[in-house]
Formats: C-alpha cells, sequence, structure tokens
C-alpha cells in the first residue's frame, strides 16, 4: 500500500481483533509502474482472491501522471489492470481465485471514452472522469473473467454504497457537494464492505464472474437518465471490455519500453 505506517496499523489492528498474525504489508503505488512490477515480482504462492479497491475520486483539476496518463483513470483502472495482470499467475495457481473489481454508481455516469480518455481534446469534468474510470472497473470484471476462466478464475465488480472516508477530500471544499454529502445516507464500513465479502468468500458465487453488484445482489441494468442504482449497459458491454483490455496490455508496454 502507499502509506506502510497506515498499514502496518490496521495489520495490527486486525491482529489484534481476529488473532490472526498472519497479516502482512507490503509497499505498492499504484500510479507507478515500476512498483506495481516489484510488488508483482516478489509475490509468492498461490492467490485465491484479489480485490482491487483503491481508488481516487473527483479531482477538481486535470492531473496527469508522467506518462500522460489522467490520474482518475491511471489510478483506479489502469493501476489495478496492471496489478492484475501480473498477478495472473498466482491467480491460476490458486485453482478457483476471485477477483473483485469495486467500482461505484458512477459507472452509470459516463462509459470509457476510446476517443479521448485523458481529456486531451475535450473539457475536462471531474465526475466524467471518475465515472469512466469505474465503468472500466466492471469492464475489467467481464473480461477477466471471459479470457481466465479456463484458469479457474472469475471476477466480478460492485458499488459498495456510500462510506464516509478520504475517498471524498477533494469534494469537501465545494458548498455545493459538501451539503449533498452531510445529508446523505452513509453506510458504516462494515456495511459498505459487505458486498465485497460476498464477492470474495460467498460459496453462492463459485464459477460464477462478469456480474455487477450492489446491497448484496447482482444489479439490473438501467439506462434511466439520473438514476442511482443498477448498472448501465456500456459497463457489461464485452465488445468494449476486450477493446479496454487490449488498449490496457497495449498502454503498459508501451510505458514499459519508454514510448508512452
Amino acid at each position: 500500500m502507499r502509506n506502510l505506517e497506515a498499514g502496518r496499523r490496521t495489520a495490527a489492528e486486525i491482529t489484534a481483533q481476529t488473532g490472526n498474525t498472519a497479516v502482512h504489508v507490503a509497499s505498492l503505488e499504484l500510479t507507478d509502474q515500476g512498483s506495481i512490477d516489484a510488488f508483482t515480482a516478489a509475490w509468492e504462492g498461490p492467490l485465491h482472491i484479489l480485490v482491487n479497491n483503491a481508488g481516487i475520486m473527483a479531482l477538481p483539476q486535470r492531473h496527469l501522471t508522467p506518462e500522460g496518463w489522467e490520474l482518475q483513470f491511471a489510478t483506479n483502472y489502469l493501476g489495478h489492470f496492471a496489478l492484475t495482470l501480473g498477478l495472473h499467475g498466482a491467480l491460476a495457481a490458486a485453482g478457483n481465485a476471485r477477483i473483485v473489481s469495486v467500482s461505484s454508481s458512477a459507472q452509470l455516469v459516463s462509459p470509457v471514452v476510446f476517443d479521448d480518455i485523458h481529456f486531451e481534446n475535450r473539457e475536462y469534468n471531474e465526475w466524467l472522469a471518475y465515472g469512466q474510470s469505474k465503468t472500466a472497473n466492471v469492464l475489467l470484471a467481464v473480461e477477466a473473467t471471459r479470457r481466465w476462466a479456463k484458469d479457474g478464475i472469475t471476477a466480478n465488480s460492485l458499488m459498495p454504497g456510500g462510506i464516509r472516508t478520504g475517498l471524498q477530500r477533494h469534494q469537501e471544499n465545494n458548498p455545493e457537494t459538501r451539503a449533498i454529502f452531510d445529508a446523505y445516507p452513509w453506510k458504516t464500513l462494515e456495511q459498505g464492505s459487505s458486498t465485497s465479502v460476498l464477492l470474495a468468500a460467498s460459496p453462492l458465487l463459485e464459477g460464477i464472474g462478469g456480474l455487477y453488484f450492489e446491497d448484496n445482489n447482482e444489479a439490473e441494468q438501467t439506462t434511466e437518465p439520473g438514476s442511482q442504482s443498477g448498472v448501465h449497459p456500456h459497463a457489461l458491454d464485452p465488445e468494449a471490455a476486450a477493446r479496454l483490455w487490449d488498449l490496457g496490455v497495449e498502454i503498459i508496454a508501451a510505458r514499459r519500453e519508454g514510448t508512452a
């Protein structure tokens, strides 16, 4: 994780609450492909569950990584994609591994705009940028299941629900958004993690992948404008999922060759 000291504190809390001493912390920066490569290279043994959960939300100004990637897309999707690819061997070695791709209802806001992912030719909008990154998280689960089911690997995505955490920090100084946040029916950490735990551990989902869940149930598809629940068909589109996967491979390969 990015903040090792915070990770160690959390690991200590888990050990204190559960008695499980096999809780380990390692450095990982999702916007740094070198950090991802080092993490995956150091991994030993099979991996039964991979939860891609880290993220940033609605940066008011457009920020780019050194490679020129829009920061929300780079963090929320490309970082998790590279991590998932790098851990494929460990997931396959488990025999029945699961990938949990944490998305958001923001996937309803925007598809992946392949012609201008990094907002080079259109006006930057923080919610459209966040939305397409969260759509990408769903598409990752769709395509990982299609490609890797033969290896015993399945992947599903989810909306955890609104949880008041540091995720909202980039919008806290916006009075209009702050008023919405103050009135929002936030979930507790336990409530917000429940759907992720379901996808990671429930025997009901053995061998099932490529789906999107919310509130511990598979979500219905919707194209209703302004909807706050359900999953948009663009997030489950198999053609978009395959295209995004191939693009991710191309982007990461270009970076490693120094041509990004």
